[in-house]
């Protein structure tokens, strides 16, 4: 969108290009827009659609790669009486005297207020401007922020809680440290006391005890590797180049394609680990690793679509897309995962650093505030409030324009 922004003691007026979706209706009058009423409302009636294209030695032609809306606000005039005709379809309005060809209009004009009763005209041109941005570099304008206020504060809020979450990390682990080795070199003076386990000693043989879903857990950090992997890849490739925005739909597909191929880290990660637990149903195991991520997924995906389809809408994904992720899934990917598994099973078994007691520790009772619902709720707060920051500006970016 351009602006017109005032002028002021030390710069004169000029206009400026604000990336935002959509453009303001109208504005308030002040006394330092010349030719307005501080406090009145003032409708912007025309609109310069500003169309930019670009030529390149390569493409037969020209393309448009932009296009910009310069709102005016004119109290447009005209000869002789306004005729019924022209509010009907296909019919002729009168030549405007402030909005013509040989005329066009411009800031300078008369604007035109809002008021109860009287009539507004609204009118609209073309204009063609060369571009210098290439073809490929269309899709950059989203990059170009309105607000760096935003992201600044922002960045600080996500840099202060990362900070403050490492710090009280450590303190209470200096602290813990240091309390156990001091009490460790207390106990050496006196053999009465040397053979009592205290501190860290206390959970040495219970640290590497497999855990009572074991299996579960094997599967979602053989699929978190997946998904690092992914995620990894598709990065790297969007920052060396090979993920152009000229290409429609090039990053889903990676994406896509990546996923697939990473399912034998997935298998073979999920297989080490479900060893290492002395698991004996690999089979099992490596199956819900190919199936368990991608399954809710594109079960929340199909049943979102069905929504699209009853609304005989064109974005609703065709029956044919549909049927080819499930042969990426079931004819590459599960095949890779189990390929994957049978590698991670041929190794040996993952030596752990000490040796696990036969008989678990009994855990004491714990006070209501070491409850695992109460650590989950307290544990989440300060991840969810660097979320909930970001989001709070990607949301407001897109439904308040800002």
């Amino acid at each position: 969108t351009r602006v017109v922004e005032p002028p002021t003691a030390d710069a004169p007026s000029r206009i400026i290009t604000i990336y935002e979706r959509g453009f303001p209706l109208g504005f308030r009058g002040s006394a330092e827009i010349p030719g307005t009423t501080d406090g009145v409302a003032y409708v912007y009636n025309h609109h310069r659609l500003v169309l930019k294209y670009h030529t390149d030695a390569a493409f037969d032609g020209a393309r448009i790669v932009g296009f910009e809306v310069e709102p005016f606000s004119v109290k447009h005039a005209y000869a002789g009486a306004w005729p019924a005709a022209a509010d009907t379809p296909g019919g002729k309005t009168p030549p405007l005297t402030t909005c013509s060809a040989a005329q066009p209009v411009s800031h300078d004009a008369a604007p035109q207020p809002v008021a109860d009763a009287g009539e507004v005209v609204w009118s609209y041109d073309v204009q063609w401007e060369y571009s210098d941005v290439k073809w490929a570099s269309r899709w950059d304008v989203y990059l170009y922020a309105t607000d760096e206020q935003i992201h600044w504060f922002s960045m600080v809020n996500s840099l202060m809680i990362v900070l403050f979450l490492s710090g009280m990390v450590a303190l209470i682990m200096a602290r813990t440290l240091r309390r156990d080795l001091s009490r460790y070199n207390d106990a050496a003076d006196a053999k009465e006391d040397a053979a009592e386990e205290s501190g860290w000693k206390l959970v040495h043989g219970d640290v590497f005890r497999p855990p009572a879903h074991f299996g579960l857990l094997a599967v979602y950090v053989g699929t978190g590797a997946q998904v690092f992997g992914m995620t990894f890849v598709t990065m790297t490739f969007a920052l060396l180049g090979f993920l152009s925005p000229a290409n429609r739909g090039g990053l889903m597909t990676a994406m896509l394609l990546l996923y697939v191929f990473m399912g034998m880290a997935a298998g073979y990660i999920a297989a080490r680990l479900y060893k290492m637990w002395r698991g004996t149903n690999w089979k099992g195991n490596t199956l819900k690793t190919a199936t368990m991520y991608p399954g809710i997924v594109g079960l929340v995906f199909f049943v979102l679509n069905l929504f699209i389809w009853g609304q005989k809408s064109s974005g609703a994904v065709p029956f044919g897309t549909l049927f080819a992720l499930l042969l990426l899934w079931f004819g590459i990917s599960v095949p890779l995962v189990f390929a994957g598994s049978y590698f991670g099973y041929k190794r040996g078994v993952i030596e752990q650093p000490t040796r696990t007691n036969q008989i678990p520790r009994v855990i004491p009772e714990q006070p209501w505030y070491m409850s695992a619902t109460f650590c989950t709720l307290v544990g989440g707060i300060l991840p969810f409030g660097a979320v909930f920051i970001e989001l709070f500006f990607i949301l407001s970016s897109i439904w308040l324009h800002q």
